[in-house]
C-alpha cells in the first residue's frame, strides 16, 4: 500500500535540489532584518545624544561620520535585498517546476480506471493553479513567516530594552490579532476549496468545447454551451465575491486592531516622555520599533489565509500523487506466438451492470479477426482489456498460452498496436504524428507505412507535405485522413498484433478495401482484429464474432454467418442491396 504525502512531506518532496537557495533566502533576509535595527538606534542616539545643548560636540562637527554609517548600514541592506529577491525567484521557479515535473511524470503512469473517473478539466486545474497557490504560499508566505520571526523577536527585544510597561502593551496586541486572524483562516479555507472546485468545474466546459469544436458547430450547440459557461461562471464569480467580502472584513477589523495599538503606543509613549520617563530619542526609536512589529504581525492574517488556500491545494495535489501508479513492473513472462484465447471473460467498468459476459474465444496467430455488434456491446471493452488498461475481473486472456497478468504491460502495448475510432493526433507534423511510437524511423519507412494506409498521396497533395502541422487533436484534418494517419503510425511500430477499432469507419469503401488489402500483402504475419459496423470490413475476416449486449450471438465465416437467421444476416441485408449481396459474394467465391 502507498504511503500518504504529509503537506511537510510534499513541501520536502518538491524542494529536492533548491534547499540551498531557501537557505540564502533566510540568512539574507535574517540580515536584512538585524540592519534594518540598527536604523531607529542612530536615529534614537541621534536625538539625544548630538541635537541636544549637551549634545557630543565632535560629532556635532563631524555629522557626516553618522551619514557614512547610515549609508553604509543601506548598501548592507540593499545587497541583502537584492540576494533575498534573486535567490527567492530561483527557490520559487525550481520549487514549482520540480511539483509539475513530478505531477506530469505520475499523471502518465496512473491506470485507465483512474483518468475515466476525473474530468482532464479538474486535473489541469491541480497541475497548473494548485501548483502555484502552493509555490505563492512556500516561497512567499513560509519565507515570511520566518522573516516576521526575525522581525518580531528581535523588535520586541529592542523595545523591551527600552521601556518594559510600553513593550508589555504592545505585547497584549498580538495574542488578539492571531486569535482573529485563526478565526478567518477557518471560514476562508471552507470558501476556497469550494471556489477551487468551481474553478476546476470552469476548465473542464472550456476544454470540453475546445477540443469539441466541430460538435458544438455541427449541431448548433453554442447557445447551450454559452449558458452552460455562463453558469459555471456565476458560481464561480460567486464564490470568489464571498472570498473578496471576507479578506475585505478581515482587513478592516485588523487594520482597526493595528490602529489601536499605534495610538495606544504614541498616546502611552507620549505621556512617560512628558514626565521624562523616557526620553525623545527613546520615545521615537520605541514608536518605530512598534511599527515594524505591527506590519508583520497584521501579515499574520494573509499568511493564514493563504495557508487556508494552500492546505486545499496541497489535498488536490495529493489526490493525484497518492493515486496508485500502474503496475509497470519488468519481469514476467514473454510470449512466443501471438495466439489469443479469451476464456470465460466476464467484465464491469462498475458494480451495478456487466460489460461482457462470459466470453469464449480462440484468434489464431497470423490471422484475421473480425468483430461485429451494436454501441455499448462491448467490443472496445474487449480489446482495453487485451491491452490490460483495465484489468480482467473474471476469467482469462492469454497470448500464446501465457495470462496476460504475467507478461510485462511495456512488453504487451509495444506489440499491440491499436488505432481507435477517434484517433488522436498532436499539435505536430504530420511526420511526428507517424513516427510518435518510432521516432527513429527514417522517411522511407514513413512513407512506406503511409502508403499501406492510403494516405502518401494526400499528404504529398498538401504544400508542406509530410511537415503539414495539423491543429489541435488533428482539427484541420477530415476524419478519414486522422484516422489513415493513425493507422499509418501503428504500422510503422509493426506489431505483432494489430487491432482496428472501427478505424476505417470515416473512410469510403474503396479506400477501406485498399487498405485491409494492402494490409494482408504487406503485414501477412500479423495477428488483426477488425471491428467494425460495416460488414464489407468485415466479411473477408477469418472468423467474425457477433456481440449482442455484452454475450456472444454468433461466431463464424462471412459465409457461415449469412446462412443463419441471426443477427449478423440481419444486419447484412440491412446494409447490402441484392445486387451488391450477388457481386460481393461472387467475388468472395472467386477469391476462393
Amino acid at each position: 500500500m502507498k504511503t500518504k504525502h504529509t503537506r511537510f512531506g510534499l513541501i520536502l518532496k518538491f524542494a529536492k535540489g533548491c534547499k540551498k537557495y531557501f537557505v540564502i533566502v533566510l540568512l539574507a533576509s535574517l540580515a536584512s532584518t538585524i540592519f534594518n535595527s540598527f536604523i531607529p538606534r542612530i536615529f534614537r542616539f541621534v536625538i539625544d545624544s548630538v541635537l541636544t545643548a549637551s549634545g557630543d560636540v565632535y560629532l556635532k562637527q563631524h555629522l557626516w561620520m553618522i551619514s557614512a554609517i547610515v549609508i553604509g548600514i543601506a548598501l548592507l541592506n540593499g545587497i541583502s535585498i537584492f540576494l533575498y529577491r534573486t535567490y527567492t525567484a530561483k527557490a520559487g521557479e525550481s520549487f514549482a517546476k520540480n511539483m509539475r515535473d513530478l505531477l506530469f511524470s505520475h499523471v502518465q503512469r496512473l491506470p485507465m480506471k483512474w483518468h475515466s473517473r476525473n474530468q482532464t478539466g479538474d486535473i489541469i486545474q491541480r497541475c497548473t493553479a494548485d501548483v502555484e497557490v502552493i509555490r505563492n504560499f512556500v516561497v512567499t508566505q513560509v519565507l515570511e513567516v520566518f522573516r516576521t520571526v526575525f522581525l518580531v523577536v528581535i523588535s520586541l527585544v529592542m523595545m523591551f530594552s527600552m521601556d518594559v510597561k510600553l513593550s508589555m502593551i504592545a505585547l497584549a496586541f498580538i495574542p488578539i490579532v492571531v486569535l482573529y486572524s485563526g478565526i478567518f483562516f477557518q471560514l476562508i479555507a471552507r470558501n476556497f476549496t469550494a471556489a477551487d472546485e468551481a474553478e476546476g468545474d470552469l476548465s473542464t466546459v472550456v476544454q470540453e468545447n475546445a477540443t469539441g469544436v466541430r460538435v458544438v458547430r455541427a449541431f448548433g450547440r453554442e447557445k447551450f454551451e454559452i449558458d452552460r459557461f455562463d453558469q459555471k461562471n456565476h458560481i464561480y464569480a460567486n464564490l470568489w465575491i464571498r472570498l473578496g467580502t471576507l479578506s475585505g472584513l478581515y482587513w478592516g477589523v485588523g487594520d482597526l486592531i493595528t490602529g489601536l495599538q499605534v495610538i495606544f503606543i504614541i498616546v502611552f509613549g507620549a505621556i512617560e516622555a512628558v514626565h521624562g520617563q523616557i526620553t525623545a530619542g527613546e520615545f521615537i526609536a520605541f514608536a518605530s520599533y512598534n511599527t515594524t512589529l505591527v506590519w508583520p504581525v497584521r501579515g499574520l492574517g494573509r499568511i493564514l489565509s493563504e495557508m487556508s488556500k494552500a492546505g486545499v491545494s496541497f489535498d488536490r495535489v495529493n489526490y493525484i500523487l497518492d493515486s496508485m501508479e500502474e503496475d509497470m513492473k519488468k519481469d514476467g513472462e514473454i510470449p512466443q506466438k501471438m495466439d489469443i484465447c479469451f476464456n470465460h471473460v466476464s467484465f464491469g467498468y462498475d458494480n451495478h451492470q456487466q460489460v461482457l459476459k462470459d466470453i469464449n474465444l480462440q484468434i489464431s496467430e497470423g490471422t484475421t479477426y473480425g468483430i461485429l455488434g451494436g454501441t455499448g456491446s462491448g467490443k472496445s471493452t474487449l480489446i482495453h482489456l487485451l491491452d490490460r488498461l483495465y484489468e480482467v475481473e473474471e476469467g482469462t486472456i492469454s497470448i500464446g498460452g501465457v495470462d496476460i497478468r504475467k507478461i510485462p504491460k511495456k512488453w504487451l502495448r509495444k506489440n499491440i498496436g491499436m488505432v481507435l475510432q477517434e484517433p488522436f493526433l498532436f499539435s505536430r507534423t504530420i511526420r511526428e504524428n507517424i513516427a510518435a511510437a518510432y521516432p527513429e524511423a527514417s522517411m522511407e519507412e514513413i512513407r512506406e507505412a503511409a502508403r499501406i494506409a492510403c494516405v502518401d498521396e494526400t499528404i504529398m497533395a498538401f504544400p508542406d507535405g509530410y511537415d503539414t502541422i495539423v491543429g489541435e487533436r488533428g482539427v484541420t484534418l477530415s476524419g478519414g485522413q486522422r484516422q489513415r494517419i493513425a493507422i499509418a503510425r501503428m504500422l510503422l511500430a509493426k506489431a505483432p498484433i494489430m487491432i482496428f477499432d472501427d478505424s476505417l469507419s470515416a473512410v469510403d469503401a474503396k479506400t477501406d478495401s485498399e487498405i485491409r488489402h494492402a494490409l494482408r500483402k504487406k503485414m501477412k504475419h500479423a495477428t488483426v482484429i477488425l471491428i467494425s459496423h460495416r460488414i464489407t470490413t468485415l466479411m473477408e475476416a477469418d472468423q467474425i464474432m457477433v456481440l449482442n449486449h455484452g454475450e456472444i450471438e454468433e461466431i463464424g465465416t462471412h459465409h457461415q454467418l449469412i446462412n443463419k437467421q441471426g443477427i449478423y444476416r440481419k444486419i447484412y441485408e440491412i446494409q447490402m442491396n441484392q445486387d451488391d449481396r450477388l457481386l460481393l459474394e461472387g467475388g468472395i467465391d472467386n477469391g476462393k
